[in-house]
Order: C-alpha cells, then sequence, then structure tokens
C-alpha cells in the first residue's frame, strides 16, 4: 500500500519563497542585462548577454517548459547553481578579455556605476 504525505507547512513556505527568489532573480538579472544590451548594444560581449541568459535559466517558466518540451526535471539548486554559474564564467571571461573586474569595487559603484 502507498502511502502519501501531505507537505507541510515550512515545506510550502519554502517552496513558495524559492519560486519569489527565482522570479525575483528573472526579473533583476534579465530585466538588468537586456538594459544593457538595449543600451551598450549587443556587441562586443557584455555583462548584460551573461545576465540575460542568467535570468531565464532561473525563470520558474523556463524550468516548466523544459519540463515539457524535454521531459527533464531541474531543480530550484540546479537551477539557481547553473543562473550563479552564469554570472561567474562571464565575470571570468570579461577580465580575461581586460574589459572588466572579477569583483565590484563598491567605492566605484556609487561614482560611476557598478556595470
Amino acid at each position: 500500500m502507498e502511502q502519501t504525505t501531505q507537505p507541510t507547512w515550512g515545506h510550502k513556505l519554502g517552496r513558495a519563497l524559492g519560486w519569489l527568489v527565482a522570479w525575483a532573480w528573472t526579473v533583476i538579472a534579465g530585466g538588468g542585462g537586456l538594459g544593457l544590451l538595449i543600451t551598450r548594444g549587443p556587441l562586443p560581449l557584455t555583462n548584460g548577454w551573461f545576465a540575460l541568459f542568467s535570468g531565464v535559466s532561473a525563470c520558474p517558466l523556463t524550468a516548466w517548459l523544459i519540463k515539457k518540451y524535454a521531459g527533464i526535471t531541474l531543480s530550484s539548486w540546479v537551477r539557481f547553481a547553473i543562473a550563479f554559474l552564469i554570472i561567474v564564467v562571464g565575470r571570468l571571461v570579461l577580465k580575461i578579455e581586460g574589459r572588466g573586474e572579477f569583483l565590484i569595487d563598491p567605492s566605484r559603484c556609487w561614482k560611476e556605476g557598478c556595470f
């Protein structure tokens, strides 16, 4: 006989917070990346592309589409890791190319803007 367990309120709260964080990452990173692409152009390679792809990879809608059409289920942690890795790789690539810093200098953000 198969037992089914009901999710606890803590589990439901965790899922809701994860969903909100995923959408926030999508809007902030994806929207910010799109904004950078619009204002600075698509070439040369900029932080805008990496932020945009990071936002798309974290999006719950992307996870749903992958599950529906490819049959692959990605956990929230995997999507977050992919989104974070895209940002880190993007910063590293621009640092190697000599067109950016790997870590942001907080004192510069107030004067010039962080990106």
